[in-house]
């Protein structure tokens, strides 16, 4: 066996001082994969020195000493080094063990210093005479030792220990890089942590998955902070090792135990097994009551408290027990593979997924979600690893979180669900639900509604501002004077083609004719409306134009030197807004004869299930302009443009003018609960009172104004819109900044496989060139670019030939770049095939 000042005989040369340069990520970074073909676990403590080492120490011994296996301890912070380094304890005790035991097995055990602050090169190297080396991190990958327990020709057993970073100060990992390094970034440290997963795969993988281990041990406690300052439990959160908690069995261990257990658990951690040393206080008892006997509970012998003491014996007693906790691991590892296996068959069997036709759902194509961490999922691969894939979806346009706005919703909701569980709303108040209320009249509702109506979702929220909508109407033209009259008014809506207000029966009549209301969807749909052909923008061959549709008059082709040109107000006093203004006026003229117009919907300046095309803002700022001079409410539809999807806080500020009646939801809660928002002015509000309860909006949820939801809301909110929390908004305060970068998006627009491009805010859209059965909803056309996407790590779901991808208010523009960059190049492959 070789010690460090045995080392230094070895090499008289300086170790290389070359300086760890540590970035967020590089321009194409590598996936944080983690492999499953061998057993992963890490070890969490509920405090400091409560003996996660002894664990890592007595699993090795346990799993080596039993029959030929390899063991891979990884320990990634370790400060106080060299005098303290747990690598090296792990290293010197089974190589201890092994010769106390004498085993007819053969043991190879290394252990490897990869990277370390200069103070704590300077200490190791303190024998030299040479100069010291300076703040900083210096890579000694090279630094080993070694050792063979045994006297067989073959090595049967191998433990391998490697330390990632180490500093020498004896503090909080935060304050040592600090003081020793610079700062160290989560990504280095996930990075390097991949590597040495991947480093078990690279080697000798001809052993059965029930002969190799790894275990990765933490610093401190399961919060304390790691070296940049994030704390421990979200640092490693992108992987979600299946846990092991060591408890502390001192008094006050139990209240420690349970709140370190609550934080792994608060952030998705899986936690297998519970260990700790007796102290004669029997806290196994209450922390089994705890957790209703679900979680294994172990208890170490007690530690002896002489220093000289070499724990052999220790071991010995332990040896039983780690068997047990060795077993449990081996045991809760095969079963979590079975069941990752199983699902896409179990789940093809007993799901019936919306919008999808189960006989063309290609077999092995069912994508298996472990967990999701920020904007990605964590998807689960035939070649046994668990990979993240950017979720292009914003799953289902409702997402908007980073990793960190995940955890604070988590934990803002969990409290939400301890103070108030659900109370029932009617004539109540809480402050969940009025603070909500609060954020959206000062927000999304600025300068225009007065009123908060709570649902649970979207479609929901569309039908209670129809109802809102058409009393207004009634209210304002004497429609309800003789409310004892036998004929009701025909009441209709104002619609635009291609729009798409939700699946309930109420919000489909109020859209027109689609693949959505057919005989084969919608039976009972008669489309109760009047439905115009918008005019669209978007770009092709890297310029901005306007398309007029059939009936309306064409003028000469109109390009836009910008995109801002289209949103400009200067726009108003055009020869097209006149144009728009006419046809609008004939056109409600002409619906006299069918009935009332009694409201007017749409989608704000981008139709998303219609194949998200942008209306021409300056057409639907002219449609509610003469709507409102003509007393016919209007409602924005802004489930989907509202919160930032659409670069601003509410699609009010695209199109220079107010509703009456707005819907809000997906985004609002960040996407981590339903929740919708019907927002209203007080004339709206005022027309359903009266001296009957019989006046009143008779709608309502068993869920409504959510206590979770509200509280959600509210975070997403404020954190969206805060620069401090949301580094895209922009100094104004009004803006994201722009997200995709505007030279690859010119390039694909140019793209021969590539019809038409929208970009706006957190969305880029794109159309595919196709033809016949090629194009339309039902069009399987994309199919096989989306399948390559996804082996690139994004997760992308078509509308027909339409695909699109989707990022949060908080992406960073480099994240969208990387993902319009590997688009471009799948386009490339794509075209090849086609031609």
């Amino acid at each position: 066996m070789f010690g460090f000042s045995s080392l230094l005989s070895r090499h008289s040369n300086r170790p290389s001082q070359r300086h760890f340069v540590h970035k967020l990520f590089s321009s194409t970074p590598q996936p944080l994969e983690l492999p499953l073909s061998y057993p992963t676990y890490l070890i969490w403590g509920s405090n400091t020195a409560v003996g996660k080492t002894l664990v890592s120490a007595g699993l090795a011994a346990s799993f080596l000493l039993s029959s030929p296996t390899k063991f891979l301890y990884l320990k990634p912070i370790q400060t106080g080094f060299p005098s303290d380094s747990d690598s090296r304890f792990v290293f010197s005790k089974l190589s201890a063990l092994f010769r106390r035991r004498n085993p007819s097995i053969t043991l190879h055990a290394s252990n490897h210093v990869l990277n370390a602050s200069g103070s704590a090169v300077n200490d190791v190297f303190k024998s030299k005479e040479n100069g010291k080396c300076e703040m900083g991190m210096y890579d000694l990958g090279w630094f080993e030792e070694q050792t063979q327990v045994g006297e067989g020709t073959t090595v049967n057993s191998e433990l391998i220990c490697k330390t990632m970073y180490a500093w020498r100060e004896a503090v909080s990992p935060h304050l040592a890089a600090e003081s020793e390094s610079g700062v160290l970034e989560d990504s280095a440290v996930l990075s390097l942590l991949q590597s040495c997963l991947r480093s078990v795969l690279d080697g000798d993988m001809r052993k059965e998955r029930s002969e190799v281990l790894c275990v990765i041990e933490t610093a401190g406690g399961v919060a304390s902070p790691g070296p940049s300052g994030s704390l421990q439990c979200d640092l490693y959160r992108p992987f979600r090792i299946p846990a092991i908690l060591v408890g502390d069995g001192q008094l006050g261990g139990i209240s420690g135990t349970i709140s370190a257990y609550e934080s792994l658990k608060l952030r998705g951690y899986d936690v297998v097994a519970v260990v700790f040393e007796d102290h004669g206080l029997v806290n196994e008892v209450p922390i089994m009551s705890y957790m209703r006997n679900k979680v294994p509970v172990l208890v170490l012998p007690s530690v002896p408290k002489d220093l000289s003491n070499d724990l052999m014996e220790w071991f010995d007693d332990s040896h039983d027990l780690f068997n047990t906790l060795k077993e449990l691991l081996l045991s809760a590892h095969l079963e979590r593979l079975n069941r990752l296996h199983d699902m896409p068959k179990n789940a093809g069997d007993i799901f019936w997924w919306p919008f999808t036709q189960h006989k063309l759902v290609p077999e092995g194509s069912i994508t298996v979600i472990d967990s999701r961490c920020g904007e990605n999922f964590a998807v689960f691969k035939n070649n046994e690893v668990i990979a993240p894939l950017f979720d292009a979806c914003a799953s289902w346009w409702t997402q908007g979180p980073d990793a960190t706005l995940q955890t604070e919703l988590a934990r803002d909701m969990g409290y939400a669900a301890a103070r108030f569980g659900h109370v029932m709303f009617p004539e109540n108040v809480y402050e969940p639900a009025l603070e909500c209320a609060e954020l959206l009249l000062e927000g999304v509702g600025k300068g225009w509604a007065s009123r908060t109506y709570f649902s649970d979702n979207g479609s929901t929220a569309i039908e209670i501002a129809l109802k809102m909508a058409f009393r207004k109407y009634c209210f304002d033209h004497g429609l309800l004077k003789d409310s004892t009259t036998k004929t009701s008014p025909q009441l209709m809506v104002l619609a635009l083609k291609g729009s798409y207000h939700g699946d309930t029966l109420g919000a489909m009549e109020a859209q027109a004719p689609s693949s959505y209301t057919g005989f084969l969807q919608q039976p009972w749909y008669t489309g109760r409306g009047l439905f115009l052909d918008p005019p669209t923008v978007f770009m092709c061959n890297g310029v901005w134009s306007l398309s007029f549709p059939q009936g309306l008059h064409k003028l000469k082709k109109i390009t836009f030197a910008s995109r801002n040109e289209i949103f400009s107000k200067s726009r108003d006093k055009s020869e097209v807004a006149m144009m728009y203004s006419s046809y609008i006026s004939e056109q409600l003229s002409a619906s006299r004869g069918f009935g009332h117009i009694g409201a007017l919907i749409m989608e704000p300046v981008i139709q998303a299930a219609g194949g998200m095309h942008m209306a021409d803002p300056l057409f639907q700022n002219i449609l509610v302009k003469e709507c409102q001079s003509r007393k016919i409410p209007v409602i924005f539809d802004e489930v989907f443009t509202g919160f930032w999807r659409l670069g601003t806080e509410t699609a009010v500020e695209l199109i220079h003018s107010v509703p009456d009646i707005a819907c809000y939801g997906k985004l609002m809660t960040g996407g981590i609960i339903p929740l919708a928002a019907t927002l209203a002015t007080n004339s709206v509000f005022d027309s359903f009172i009266g001296d009957s309860k019989l006046k009143a909006l008779l709608h309502g949820h068993s869920y409504s104004a959510h206590a979770m939801g509200c509280t959600a809301a509210a975070k997403s909110i404020k954190w969206f819109k805060d620069p401090s929390t949301n580094p895209n908004i922009t100094s104004e305060g009004r803006l994201l900044r722009e997200l995709w970068d505007e030279k690859l998006v010119h390039q694909i627009s140019s793209h021969p496989a590539v019809q038409r491009v929208v970009t706006l805010g957190t969305l880029c859209a794109l159309e595919l060139r196709a033809d016949g059965c090629n194009a339309g909803y039902g069009s399987l056309y994309a199919r096989s670019l989306l399948q390559n996407l996804r082996e690139d790590g994004i997760y992308m779901r078509p509308l027909g030939n339409v695909i699109y991808l989707m990022c949060g208010p908080c992406t960073s523009p480099d994240t969208c770049r990387q993902l319009l960059t590997k688009l471009y190049l799948r386009l490339e492959e794509f075209n090849e095939e086609r031609n």
